[in-house]
């Protein structure tokens, strides 16, 4: 898939807005029941990754939640922000669906064709992003 650095831009503020959006449902169920994360975990095909989440996630699942909303939302800024910050978007976001590969085949049906879309914008995106962070022009 070969993508145009125009459209690579509107894909990354696409993202970002994305993961901003996903970052507030993590505060939505945080509010109203941390206990839906519970069986987030049964489909795993690794029995470490169902233990790992029952044992430490479902501890305390407004925690973890909440933990989910921030970095959810963080890659969505760093998306949107511009510059330098973008390259640690990409990386982040194709990183978090990697991780979430391991919760089970039916994520797969997500997380390929995303990675596929992810990675595609990133390598198209990832030439413009040499130019330092843009800062605050200072009125005088």
């Amino acid at each position: 898939m070969r993508i145009q650095a125009e459209a690579a831009r509107r894909g990354r503020k696409i993202v970002g807005g994305f993961y901003l959006s996903m970052g507030g449902v993590h505060l939505g169920i945080v509010a109203a029941d941390p206990q839906a994360y519970r069986h987030f975990a049964d489909g795993s095909f690794l029995g470490f990754v169902r233990t790992g989440w029952s044992e430490v996630f479902m501890v305390n699942p407004a925690a973890w939640g909440f933990a989910l909303f921030l970095g959810e939302t963080l890659l969505g800024l760093c998306l949107l922000a511009g510059g330098r910050w973008v390259r640690a978007g990409w990386v982040g976001v194709i990183a978090f669906h990697v991780g979430l590969m391991l919760f089970g085949f039916g994520i797969w049906l997500w997380s390929v064709p995303a990675l596929a879309l992810l990675v595609a914008l990133a390598r198209a995106d990832w030439p413009q992003l040499t130019s330092p962070t843009p800062r605050l022009a200072v009125a005088r």
